[in-house]
C-alpha cells in the first residue's frame, strides 16, 4: 500500500512530506521511524481506478473459495506449520486475485502483532462477522483448526442448499422465458402477416380474431408506455424495500406468501439453528451467540423476534421460553430446544433441527416446483393454444365466406 506522510526530520530540524510504500500503516510508521523520522501525519493512498481495483469489484470471493481456503488452513496448522508461513503459502497457490490479496495482507498483518481473527474482520466482503468472531473463539481456546473444519462444514451446507433451490427453479425459468418468446413471436411478427392478409380480403373474422387483434393493437400501441410504468413500480418497489420499514413490510409478505412462505420460515429458521449449533461448539457465551446470528439472518422479521429473545435470555429467562412467546418459531424448535437447556447439549439439539428443518424445507421446494411446472405449462398451453385458434378459426372464416 502507498501512504502519504507528514513526518519531521530530527537531523534537518524541519517537516517533511512525500509518499512511502508499505504493507500496513505499522510498517510505514517503522520505516519513517528507521530513517530517522518522527511521524506526525500518515493516510492511505489509493488511486481512484485501476486493474486490481477493478477486477476486485467484479470477481469478489465466491463461498467455495473460502470453503477451500478454511480446509487447507486447518490441514496446514494441524501438520504443525505456523499461521504465517501457511497464509504465505496459501497465497501461492490462490488463484483469485482478490482473495490472495487479502491473504497476502492478512499475512502481513499478523507479522505485525495482529491475530488471524482481527486481520480477517477487516474484509467483510469475504469474511462474515460470524467467521471472524468463530476465529477468535478459536484462537482462544486453543483449537483453531477444528473452528476452521467446522465453518467450513457450516458454509458448505449453506451452499448445497442453495444450489438445490437453484437448481430446482431453473427449469420452469426457462419454460417460462421460451414461452414468453414463442408468445412475442407469434403475436408480433406472425399474426400481423395474417390479419393484414384478411383485412385485404375484407371478411369478416372471429370473435376470437377481433379480440387477439385488439389485444395486439393495444400492446403495438402502448407497449412502451407499459413497460415503462412496469420499470418505475418495479424501481420504486425496491428503493422502498432499501428502507428499513419496507424491508421489514417485504421480509413479512414474503413469508405469508402461500406455499412458499413456509419454505422461506424453514429456511431462515435451519440457518439459525445451524449457526447456533457452531458457535455454542467453538465457545461463545449464548448471548454472544445470538448477537452473532441475529447478524447473520437476513429476514427482517426473524431477525427482530430473535433480538426480542436476545434481550429476554439477558433478563434471565433463558433460551426456550422467550421462543415459545414468539409464534415465528415452530414448536418443534422450541421443544427441542428446552430439552437441550435441561440437558446441557444445546449445540447438538439445535444441530438436529437445523437437520429437519432443512430436509422439511427441501421436500415443500420440490413440491412447490413440481407443481409450478404443470401449472405453467397448462397457463402457457391456454395462450398460446387461443392464439393458434385465432389464427386458425380466421382462416376457416374466410375460406368460408370466399366459397360463398
Amino acid at each position: 500500500m502507498n501512504f502519504t506522510y507528514v513526518a519531521y526530520a530530527d537531523e534537518e530540524k524541519k517537516l517533511i512530506s512525500g509518499k512511502v510504500s508499505a504493507a500496513s500503516e505499522e510498517s510505514a510508521t517503522e520505516l519513517l521511524a528507521y530513517g530517522g523520522y518522527r511521524v506526525l501525519s500518515l493516510k492511505s493512498v489509493r488511486p481512484r481506478l485501476n486493474k486490481e481495483r477493478l477486477r476486485g469489484f467484479f470477481a469478489g470471493v465466491k463461498p467455495a473459495e473460502i470453503i477451500m481456503f478454511s480446509r487447507q488452513l486447518a490441514l496446514l496448522l494441524e501438520s504443525g506449520t505456523d499461521i504465517v508461513t501457511s497464509l504465505d503459502l496459501l497465497q501461492s497457490q490462490i488463484d483469485n486475485q482478490t482473495l490472495k490479496k487479502i491473504v497476502g495482507a492478512t499475512a502481513a498483518d499478523i507479522r505485525g502483532g495482529s491475530s488471524l481473527s482481527t486481520a480477517l474482520s477487516k474484509y467483510p466482503q469475504a469474511f462474515s462477522p460470524m467467521f471472524h468472531r468463530a476465529i477468535a473463539a478459536g484462537e482462544q481456546g486453543g483449537n483453531l483448526e477444528v473452528v476452521l473444519r467446522q465453518m467450513a462444514d457450516y458454509m458448505e451446507k449453506g451452499t448445497v442448499t442453495q444450489k438445490k433451490i437453484k437448481g430446482a427453479l431453473t427449469y420452469p425459468l426457462i419454460i417460462v422465458a421460451v414461452a414468453v418468446g414463442v408468445v412475442f413471436i407469434l403475436v408480433n411478427l406472425v399474426f400481423p402477416t395474417f390479419v393484414g392478409f384478411y383485412s385485404q380480403l375484407g371478411a369478416e373474422l372471429p370473435l376470437a380474431t377481433r379480440i387477439l387483434m385488439g389485444v395486439a393493437g393495444w400492446l403495438n400501441k402502448f407497449g412502451l408506455y407499459l413497460l415503462l410504468v412496469f420499470l418505475i413500480a418495479i424501481g420504486a418497489a425496491y428503493l422502498y424495500s432499501r428502507t428499513p420499514t419496507g424491508r421489514y413490510r417485504r421480509d413479512q409478505m414474503m413469508l405469508r406468501l402461500p406455499l412458499v412462505g413456509r419454505v422461506i420460515q424453514l429456511g431462515e429458521l435451519s440457518r439459525c439453528c445451524r449457526t447456533m449449533s457452531l458457535l455454542i461448539r467453538v465457545g461463545l457465551p449464548l448471548p454472544e451467540v445470538l448477537a452473532v446470528t441475529i447478524h447473520s439472518i437476513s429476514n427482517k422479521v426473524v431477525d427482530e423476534n430473535l433480538t426480542g429473545v436476545q434481550q429476554d435470555l439477558i433478563r434471565g429467562e433463558g433460551l426456550s421460553r422467550p421462543m415459545e412467546k414468539r409464534n415465528i418459531f415452530l414448536p418443534m424448535m422450541t421443544q427441542m430446544v428446552k430439552v437441550g437447556e435441561e440437558t446441557g447439549n444445546l449445540e447438538n439439539t439445535l444441530n438436529t433441527v437445523a437437520d429437519s428443518f432443512e430436509a422439511d424445507a427441501n421436500d415443500k421446494t420440490n413440491a412447490v416446483v413440481a407443481l409450478i411446472q404443470p401449472v405453467t405449462t397448462v397457463i402457457l398451453g391456454l395462450v398460446i393454444g387461443f392464439i393458434v385458434l385465432a389464427m386458425v378459426s380466421a382462416m376457416y372464416s374466410v375460406y368460408r365466406q370466399v366459397n360463398l
